[in-house]
This record gives structure tokens, sequence and C-alpha cells, in this order.
């Protein structure tokens, strides 16, 4: 009797396991379909929007609803992929770190799926959705020469994240705002749906007559291309385009065009990066069945791309968002500032802790004597227009750490050099508050192993009101 209670127990925790299984993977699945958390930016709608006069303008080329060479791909990895070794292509520095800021010979991912096939386009995007990892892997130049993959640059952004970066963790992707490629893209299971209109922001380009030089990014963009100067508009790169309630969609005949011009006046679209002479690009996954040329020229479709053009505005402010829940609720815009990403000068022991990237931590392994290392490079806090430490500002420094490691958080005079303020070694679970002396100045953080085994330490700075 006993032995046939403890087997059907068996079997019932075989199950519930099974099932956990089955949940945990149908999670995995609705993250790669619909990345990023309920109450990020791309699955929201703006409140209450108030729009600019500004009208995007005409350009070299007829607006795009584009799903060829410069898309990308979005694919799924899960725990069954096995992984692959991607490295630099030959006669460039390396693959591109986009969090360390630095160049490696090469890189390992732990899956990699086997149908991955990156955009044809120079940029070569592709995104690989890491299932087992709960992260996205975003991708520029990738390409297979003679059977071995290489890339230029590589980012990364948990599946469940807000879909944009912080402070610390500014370049999170192969995008210029920041971001990995398939953010807010049209995917392929979503073109046909039966949906009146896509359920998050879209993903949108603009050239250079619309997008300014100064500031080059808004909130939520933590970066921007490189090419501001050629700018002479007035919209941001990072800014919410819609279409204003408004306007009547009965304008729009073409089925494909409708839907995004429904999903313009509801989430609308984010701007992500600059292309080269076309008035606004709507990107759609590499491969993706929407086509409202239908393979040649629809002249009905340009026209009605221009009439959508005319009518879409920069959204200047709203009064809220509301969820992918229906709940209202206002973005965090106060992000950590601090990255332990290095460089590190090695000040005192055997070998330099190293910086992992996935972790946000500095890693201290075989620690057998006490190791202190510094950096006073100024990439401990980038430099993000809309998030800059202020004079006279409190921010929380908080640290987190294994092994009896500690940081000391100094903030030195530009000019001098001399310190201006010190925290003094802060251990695991510590913080404490630093009234901000000065609108530049320069972080110096001074780390130490402690001789414990599996030393490691990460930390945070957020402003505060206390």
């Amino acid at each position: 009797m006993k032995l046939f209670k403890r087997s059907i127990l068996l079997a019932l925790c075989f199950d519930m396991f099974f099932l956990n299984c089955i949940q945990t993977k149908a999670q995995d699945i609705n993250l790669f379909l619909k990345p990023f958390q309920s109450q990020s930016l791309w699955n929201s709608k703006p409140v209450n929007p108030v729009f600019s006069d500004f009208v995007i303008p005409t350009s070299d080329y007829f607006p795009s609803i584009h799903n060829g060479q410069y898309s990308t791909g979005c694919f799924l990895a899960t725990q069954s992929d096995p992984p692959m070794k991607i490295k630099g292509h030959k006669g460039k520095k390396g693959i591109y770190d986009a969090d360390t800021e630095s160049f490696s010979n090469e890189l390992t991912l732990p899956h990699w799926p086997a149908d991955l096939i990156p955009a044809s386009g120079g940029d070569g995007h592709a995104d690989v959705f890491d299932t087992a990892t709960g992260i996205i892997h975003s991708f520029w130049q990738l390409k297979k020469v003679d059977g071995e993959w290489r890339a230029t640059h590589h980012g990364w952004m948990p599946m469940s994240g807000t879909g944009w970066g912080d402070g610390a963790h500014y370049h999170q992707g192969a995008r210029a705002v920041g971001i990995p490629a398939c953010a807010g893209i049209i995917r392929k299971h979503e073109i046909a749906d039966g949906e009146p209109y896509y359920h998050h922001a879209l993903a949108m380009s603009l050239t250079h007559n619309s997008l300014s030089q100064t500031p080059p990014y808004t909130f939520p963009a933590t970066i921007s291309d490189g090419f501001q100067g050629n700018n002479r508009g007035p919209i941001p790169e990072g800014s919410l385009i819609m279409l204003p309630e408004t306007v009547d969609l009965a304008i729009f005949k073409t089925p494909e065009i409708k839907k995004i011009a429904k999903t313009l006046q509801l989430h609308g679209a984010y701007v992500v990066d600059e292309n080269y002479g076309t008035p606004y690009v709507i990107y759609v996954e590499q491969g993706g069945a929407l086509d409202v040329h239908k393979g040649l020229w629809n002249s009905q479709a340009a026209e009605e791309l221009q009439l959508l053009r005319k009518h879409l505005r920069k959204v200047n402010s709203v009064s809220g968002y509301e969820d992918a829940q229906g709940k209202s609720f206002k973005p965090n815009m106060n992000i950590n500032l601090l990255s332990l990403r290095g460089p590190w000068h090695l000040e005192s022991g055997p070998e330099l802790g190293k910086y992992d990237t996935y972790s946000q931590s500095v890693v201290f392994s075989n620690v057998q004597r006490n190791i202190v290392q510094s950096n006073e490079s100024g990439r401990s806090i980038p430099s993000i227009v809309w998030a800059k430490p202020k004079r006279g500002e409190h921010y929380k420094l908080s640290v987190s750490a294994k092994g009896g490691a500690l940081l000391n958080f100094k903030l030195l005079d530009q000019h001098s050099r001399k310190v201006i303020y010190e925290s003094g070694n802060v251990g695991d679970g510590k913080s404490v508050i630093i009234d901000w002396p000065a609108d530049v100045i320069i972080p110096k953080l001074v780390l130490t192993s402690g001789t414990e085994k599996n030393a490691s330490v990460t930390a945070t700075l957020i402003k505060t009101n206390d």
C-alpha cells in the first residue's frame, strides 16, 4: 500500500515537473514572440500625446515598409542548441563588445540556432533569442565566411527587460540607439494574425532632413548614430512618432498600410536609427510576407505611404502610459548610472579581477592574496545626455559583493584630478548617499578583492531624494 502511494506521489511529481517545463517553455516562447516586460515602452500605449507641428519632409526615395536586405532576422535558440564560436572579421580589430567598450578576437555563445541567416545587406543584422539564458544577442555585420561565423559588433539585452538601455549598460544591441535590431519590428507571425493592429510600438528610421543634431537622441534612447553632423531636422533618435487619432483611417485603402496606421495611432513608432535618403522606414522581420507593392510597384500604396508621412507627428509629451495589461504607469527615468567595465589598473596583487558583462560585476578568481585595482578612465559613468549627474543632486551608491570584496568610490576634479569626494570602502549590502559636488567630474573606482574564494563585486548609482 505504501509502495502504491509512493508510486502515485512520484507520478504526480513527474506530472507537475512536466507541466512546469511546459509552462516555462511556453513563457520563453512567448518572450521570443513578444519580448520585454509589460511596462516596456514597446508594449505600451501613450496617453494624451501632445504633437509637434513638424511634417516629415520628402527625400530621395519613397517611404518604405522594409523586410529585405537591411532588415533583420529574429532567431530562437533553446537549451538543445549547440554552442557557437564567433570571430572578428579578418583585417579588423575584432568583435566590438558594446558593453565593455572593447574588442575581442572571438566570442562563444552557449546556444546557436541552426536556421540563422543574417540580413544580406551591409549591416548584416541578426538577433539570437536564447531562451535557456533569457538573453537576446544582437549582431552587426554577422556573416558566415569559409565555414566560420564572423561579426563586427555584439550587444546583449534581457528578453524580459525594458527593451531599452540604462545608464550603465547603455548599448544593449546592434541598433544605433543601443537596442537589439528585433526590438519593435513587425514580426513574421504578426503579419497575417487577423488583428486590426500590431500590439506594440514599431521601429522606425528617419533620414537627415528630419533628425536633429542637438540633442542627437532623447529618452528612452541611450546613444545614437554617429552621423548627426549631417542632420538638419528637429527629431532626436529615440523620439516617439505617432499618427494623431484625428486622422481618418478610411483614407488608407491598402490593408497592410491601414494596419500599420492603426498601430501608429495606438502605440506609435520609436526612431531607432538613421537611413540614407528615405523619409521614413518601418522595419519588418526579414522574410516577412508584408509587401505593400506586391513584388512590383504599387502606385496606390506609394501614394498612401506619402499620405501617412504627411500626417505623422513627433510626440512632444504625454500624460502617462498604459501597459500591456491596461494599467497606467509612468516610465522609470531614474536608472543605474554606474558600470564596472574598466579598463582596470592593477595596484597590487597577482592579477586583475575580470569584468563579467552578464552579471555586470568584477570577478576575482583563485584569490590567494589581496588584489587592489582601480579605474579612473571616466568610463564608469557613461555620458547619457538626459541622465547626467548634476551638482547638488543626491545619489545612492549600493554595493553587492561576495568573498569580502570592497568598493571605494571617488570623485576627482576634472582639471586637477584631486579627490573631492570619497566613499571609503563599502562592502556587501551597504550603501552611501552622495551629495554630487560638481556637474563635470571624473569617477575613480578602487576595488579590493579580499582573500576569500569566489570574490566578486557589483554596484549601482541611482538618484535619490534621501
